[in-house]
């Protein structure tokens, strides 16, 4: 049994606090991030197969290693000056998030541009309209949202997402 808090803001992440009875049935209170996915399906905005399909996304995404890490990545050798080699997974992972957005447009078209920044590299929704946008321009959230759900839709049905990550 767990109840839901008011959700709060840390370091720009939303963290959402939740009270469950461990089993000795004594009270114990965590906080968990809140992302937008799981927001977004909760309120009924996305199906589950779109959730699916945004998850396995994001696994691909993470597993390529595509996000810009602001520390040195711990493969990387000291003293050799080069980046580490990519393995097989992620090579497979790499070329399933490039046939994705593919599929979307492209890195540049709206839909690929918000899966890229929203799912990939777990941004807000917000945050894309705001300082992403479309095409250098700032777009409305709602409009965002519009183009996420869109987007999601379209991955769920692309099929390299069926089972895959």
């Amino acid at each position: 049994m767990s109840a839901r808090m008011k959700p709060h803001k840390v370091r720009g992440r939303e963290l959402e606090e939740v009270r469950e009875k461990d089993p000795d049935g004594r009270i114990v209170v965590h906080h968990r991030t809140v992302d937008t996915l799981g927001k977004m399906l909760r309120a009924g905005t996305i199906t589950p197969e779109m959730h699916d399909a945004a998850k396995d996304f994001q696994a691909a995404f993470i597993v390529a290693n595509l996000d810009p890490l602001r520390a040195l990545p711990i493969l990387r050798v000291p003293g050799t000056g080069r980046e580490p080699e990519l393995n097989e997974r992620q090579l497979d992972a790499r070329r399933r998030v490039h046939e994705a957005l593919q599929s979307l447009g492209g890195m540049s078209s709206p839909a690929g541009s918000c899966v890229w920044h929203v799912v990939g590299l777990q941004r807000s929704v917000r945050e894309w309209a705001i300082r992403q946008g479309w095409g250098g321009r700032a777009v409305r959230q709602e409009q965002a949202q519009g183009i996420l759900v869109a987007a999601l839709g379209m991955l769920a049905a692309h099929d390299c997402y069926r089972g895959a990550a």
